[in-house]
C-alpha cells in the first residue's frame, strides 16, 4: 500500500486536484496559517521502494511535489498521499478539513513473486475522506500532529485512519529537516483487499486479514534551498506490518524502506 502517485499514470489528476483547490481558494487573502506551514510549491521528483508493502522487488517511479495552503483549500503530498480539499481554520492551531485523495492500490509487476503465483494486479483508485490537523510548537521545534479518515471511492476496498506527527529537529538557513512517524488502522474490507487472499484466486493460500493496524513508520524528511524559489526535498521512511499480517501470503518483508527526492518551485 504504498502511497506513491506516478507523474507517469496521473498527470491529470495532479493537475485537476490542484486547480480545483486553486478555484475554491481564488479571490482570498493569504493568511498567518499559511505563512506558519511555509511556502507553498510544485514540482516533481524520484520515488524508490517495493512493489508494495511487505513485498519484493524494487520500483523507481516518478511522483508529483505539491504543497498549496490557501485560506480555505489546500493540495498537498506532504503528509503521505496526493490529496486536496476544502478546510476550516478552528482557531489555537487547529484546523479541520474535508479532501479527496489517490490511492496506489498494489502494483505487482516487479514482484516477480506474485507474478509467478498469478496474483491479479490491484489498480489506483481515489478516496475521500476527513482530517484533522494541529500546527503548533514543541519548545522551541514546528510541529504538526493530523489524524485522517479515508473511505475509498470503491466501498469494497473500505476505510483507513492515519494518525502522523512531525516535529522540526533543524532550521538552518538553506537546510531544514524534520522526523515523523505515522500508524494506519484499516477495517476488515480493507485489510482484506491489500493482504487477504482467497485460495481459488490464485497459487496461494486463503488468509482473513481482519481489521486493526496495517503499519506503523518512522522517517526524516528535508529541504534544501537550491536558488531563490527553488528547493530540493527528501524523504526516507521505514514501514513495519502489523505483526497479524506478517503471514499473508502476500508478504516477503515484514518491513519496507521507501526513498524520495525531487526539486520543487516555491510561490
Amino acid at each position: 500500500m504504498n502511497q506513491r502517485p506516478s507523474l507517469r499514470t496521473v498527470p491529470l489528476l495532479v493537475l485537476s486536484l490542484g486547480l480545483w483547490a486553486s478555484a475554491v481558494q481564488a479571490g482570498g487573502a493569504n493568511t498567518a496559517q499559511k505563512n506558519k506551514e511555509g511556502a507553498s510549491y510544485f514540482g516533481a521528483g524520484a520515488w524508490g521502494g517495493p512493489a508494495y508493502l511487505g513485498g519484493d522487488g524494487q520500483l523507481v517511479t516518478l511522483i508529483p511535489l505539491v504543497r498549496y495552503n490557501g485560506d480555505a483549500a489546500f493540495a498537498r503530498t506532504t503528509h503521505g498521499l496526493l490529496e486536496a480539499g476544502v478546510r476550516q481554520n478552528l482557531g489555537a492551531g487547529l484546523t479541520a478539513g474535508l479532501q479527496l485523495a489517490y490511492e496506489a492500490g498494489r502494483e505487482i509487476n516487479a514482484s516477480d513473486f506474485m507474478k509467478s503465483k498469478q496474483v491479479a494486479n490491484l489498480g489506483a483508485s481515489a478516496s475521500w475522506g476527513t482530517h484533522l490537523d494541529w500546527d503548533g510548537n514543541l519548545g522551541p521545534a514546528p510541529a504538526n500532529v493530523m489524524v485522517r479518515y479515508r473511505q475509498d471511492a470503491k466501498s469494497d476496498r473500505g476505510a483507513q485512519v492515519d494518525l502522523r506527527g512531525m516535529v522540526g529537529v533543524y532550521g538552518g538557513v538553506d537546510l531544514k529537516a524534520g522526523i515523523f512517524t505515522q500508524f494506519t488502522w484499516a477495517d476488515a474490507k480493507s485489510a482484506q483487499t491489500y493482504y487477504g487472499n482467497v485460495a481459488a484466486e490464485n497459487l496461494l493460500p486463503a488468509f482473513d486479514a481482519g481489521s486493526g493496524l496495517i503499519y506503523s513508520s518512522v522517517g526524516v524528511q528535508w529541504s534544501y534551498e537550491l536558488a531563490p524559489r527553488w528547493a530540493m526535498l527528501g524523504s526516507l521512511e521505514k514501514r513495519e506490518l502489523a505483526s497479524r499480517l506478517q503471514t499473508s501470503p502476500f508478504v516477503q518483508a515484514s518491513a519496507n524502506t521507501f526513498l524520495s527526492i525531487g526539486v520543487v518551485r516555491q510561490f
